[in-house]
């Protein structure tokens, strides 16, 4: 049996073993009567719950010279809040079996929380403290500070960090993107108290918040727990910094660093996520990098030359500018060849498109594997929010195979040739690459 048709085979099983748990994912849509709005997927099975929050903006809400603020702050919300300092509020936590998850990324933070029924409102008053009441004292604000500039320190001598942190640069310049959502050394070095609590003020408003919930709630159960929870929230917040101006040329920026092995970050200008053709595009990605070993960049770089162990494009839409990237290692003497190579599958994919037996074999994979996404009730909030957030209907979740179905060969290659521009394709290298210097841009 050859590995294609092992491949098929194995995603036709998945899509016949996880259908249903993906019929039974029904969104409801409530509106509180505090004027908010929240999604709903009930599931009585089990006397338990995921409760999940985003607000929009992320540390791209970061002043510009208080870099990690808002990342930070994010880190602190569970370090004391109310009458319980850090130890007390873990405590309380762990007593009710209950956990809660804060993050936070370019353009979104989130709190994940997750409760049994019979200790839902005393977990609730948890959360409710640490959003609306957190201590911020100064020895948590030291601790923490400690822990993040560690993990900054140590990406000064990872050369993944390193060539990612490069990129976004040379991709964004001055916007938040542009920048670690972390910080700098310097910049959470120099964060106040009063910056922490900006921040705080600048991401929590009802403007700005999505709510997902699934599991052993109702509606009117949940329509209660947010308006308690976020109805004494301000109505806004800071305002969202303005569109990316994406100004990355093509080229090579070498970053000299001391390893045996380079690593490259490259890509171009990509598509908006609502964007009419972005399915084409993901078919297509999938395709070119974006499936496994059944990618063409797979096969030519590793499977034909075994120039490194992974190579993989993946397109980047984020609110505020889209990318289409992808990343490679390889040895110092042969990062090169495999850049060639890259950018010569890229430009004969934009020249000659992909043939039927691709497309069939990607859109049988991708509609299948799509169920086993919902694999439990956390993920299915995530999907949920992610859903809200991007402006799609509650039904999403029953039509997105039949959105990848529909697209077709003449789709593909047309968006091939109008997405991918090899002369555009700018790598930033991180290493000491023989035979490769760099060609516009600065050196890191």
């Amino acid at each position: 049996m050859n590995r294609a048709f092992t491949w098929i085979l194995a995603a036709a099983t998945a899509v016949m073993m996880a259908m249903p748990a993906l019929a039974a994912v029904e969104i409801e849509e409530i509106e509180t009567p505090g004027g908010l709005t929240a999604w709903l997927v009930e599931d009585h099975n089990h006397p338990f719950t995921v409760l999940e929050l985003r607000f929009r903006g992320g540390s791209s809400l970061d002043a510009p010279d208080k870099r990690g603020a808002v990342y930070l702050m994010m880190g602190l919300l569970e370090e004391g809040a109310g009458e319980l300092d850090s130890r007390e509020h873990a405590r309380a936590l762990e007593r009710i079996a209950a956990s809660v998850d804060y993050d936070s990324s370019d353009d979104e933070v989130t709190i994940t929380a997750r409760f049994l029924t019979e200790s839902r409102s005393e977990a609730m008053a948890l959360l409710h403290d640490a959003i609306h009441d957190p201590h911020f004292d100064a020895d948590s604000i030291e601790r923490v500070r400690r822990q993040v500039l560690s993990s900054l320190s140590n990406d000064l001598k990872d050369p993944n960090a390193i060539a990612g942190r490069a990129f976004s640069e040379m991709a964004y310049g001055d916007h938040p993107y542009g920048s670690p959502g972390e910080g700098t050394i310097e910049s959470v070095s120099a964060l106040t108290r009063e910056d922490i609590v900006a921040a705080h003020e600048a991401v929590f408003a009802r403007d700005r918040v999505y709510i997902g919930a699934v599991g052993d709630i109702t509606a009117p159960e949940l329509a209660t727990v947010v308006d308690d929870l976020l109805g004494d929230l301000p109505d806004t917040g800071a305002p969202l910094p303005g569109p990316a101006d994406v100004a990355l040329e093509g080229g090579v920026t070498v970053v000299p660093f001391a390893t045996p092995q380079s690593v490259a970050y490259f890509g171009h200008k990509g598509i908006e996520r609502d964007d009419p053709d972005f399915f084409a595009a993901y078919v297509l990605n999938h395709i070119l990098g974006g499936g496994g070993f059944e990618s063409r960049l797979m096969n030519e770089v590793r499977e034909k030359r075994g120039l490194t162990y992974g190579v993989y494009s993946y397109l980047v839409p984020k609110d505020l500018a889209a990318m289409y990237m992808g990343s490679v290692a390889s040895g110092n003497d042969r990062i090169a060849e495999a850049i060639e190579v890259i950018r010569d599958e890229w430009a004969r994919m934009a020249e000659d498109g992909v043939t039927q037996k691709e497309l069939d074999e990607a859109k049988t994979y991708l509609t299948g594997a799509y169920p086993l996404r919902f694999d439990g009730n956390g993920r299915i909030a995530s999907i949920m929010l992610g859903m809200q957030m991007q402006d799609l209907p509650t039904d999403y979740i029953a039509t997105r195979n039949d959105k990848v179905d529909a697209v077709t060969l003449e789709d593909v290659n047309r968006v091939a040739r109008e997405l991918l521009d090899p002369d555009a394709l700018h790598f930033v290298v991180v290493g000491q690459p023989e035979g490769l210097s760099s060609t516009t841009g600065s050196e890191g």
